[in-house]
């Protein structure tokens, strides 16, 4: 019987919402989480605000409470004029300077996968026909690819339900993609609540891109964390250990209603005994 490595957890640091840094770590690594996934919009507006010693005590308040930090996601959240899409040229190569910023404090703070969501910043622009905004999407993530691998980063890119955006809405589409852009250093994300919008069964899909695929989200189509909805993980995770997925399973939630304890203790708990039923 093949061995199974253990699955390795990790939370996003927004669902601690105005929390210190310190504290969040502390309690997510109380719960036994050992990762830690950075949305930047918590650190500062852009990140290019964010100094060498600032860089350097958010890395270390990370590891003093025994976790790693994963990588980044939210890349673009409550920032102005990004847009992987744009028709505009300027717009478009702004926005890759801006995310070979963000490649850059993801290396300084020890991560290693910046996932690519941003629904609003890719989404099609008047007169934007979908196959341009692939090629747009193409050229703005190949010129990325350099800075890419001078940080030993990754890039995981999204595919969101039709609900979110218009472009990358299924796993298929966005690993045709990834093999037309061929570097090592772009790959494939993906999250339960965005697989729950597909019509192949979310087992089937992580099957199929297992080839492609770099780092997953855990959490349920009602926008809260693994457990708190119907989502059975139990199929999922079976799919993950036959794909021989190494990365990270991190908990990204969308509706904070239980409040950060409830959703960081619980999710983890249901996880880990999902993990354990399985044998």
């Amino acid at each position: 019987m093949t061995s199974v490595e253990p699955i390795r957890y990790a939370i996003c640091n927004e669902t601690f919402a105005e929390w210190p840094l310190a504290k969040a770590c502390d309690f997510a690594a109380e719960c036994g989480y050992t990762g830690l996934e950075v949305a930047p919009f918590t650190l500062a507006a852009l990140a290019t605000d964010i100094d060498a010693a600032t860089r350097g005590e958010i890395g270390r308040t990370i590891a003093r409470a025994g976790l790693e930090c994963v990588g980044l996601h939210w890349l673009l959240a409550k920032t102005e004029g990004f847009h992987v899409a744009d028709p505009d040229s300027d717009v478009r190569r702004r926005t890759v300077d801006y995310l070979a910023a963000l490649a850059r404090l993801c290396r300084d703070l020890g991560g290693r996968v910046l996932v690519f969501g941003s629904p609003k910043q890719r989404s099609l622009k008047p007169g934007v026909a979908p196959a341009q905004a692939i090629d747009y999407i193409a050229e703005v993530f190949g010129r990325l690819v350099p800075v890419l691998e001078a940080t030993d980063t990754v890039v995981a890119l999204e595919p969101l339900a039709p609900s979110e955006t218009d472009v990358l809405t299924t796993a298929a589409e966005t690993c045709r993609l990834i093999d037309r852009i061929g570097s090592p250093h772009v790959r494939l994300h993906l999250d339960v609540k965005a697989m729950s919008s597909e019509e192949p069964a979310i087992p089937d899909i992580i099957r199929a891109s297992a080839r492609h695929l770099e780092h997953f989200h855990a959490n349920d189509e009602n926008l809260q964390g693994p457990g708190f909805g119907g989502v059975d993980f139990a199929p999922i995770f079976a799919a993950l250990a036959e794909v021989c997925y190494a990365g990270w399973v991190s908990v990204e939630v969308f509706d904070y209603a239980p409040g950060p304890e409830r959703l960081a203790r619980e999710s983890l708990s249901y996880m880990q005994r999902v993990e354990v039923e399985r044998g």
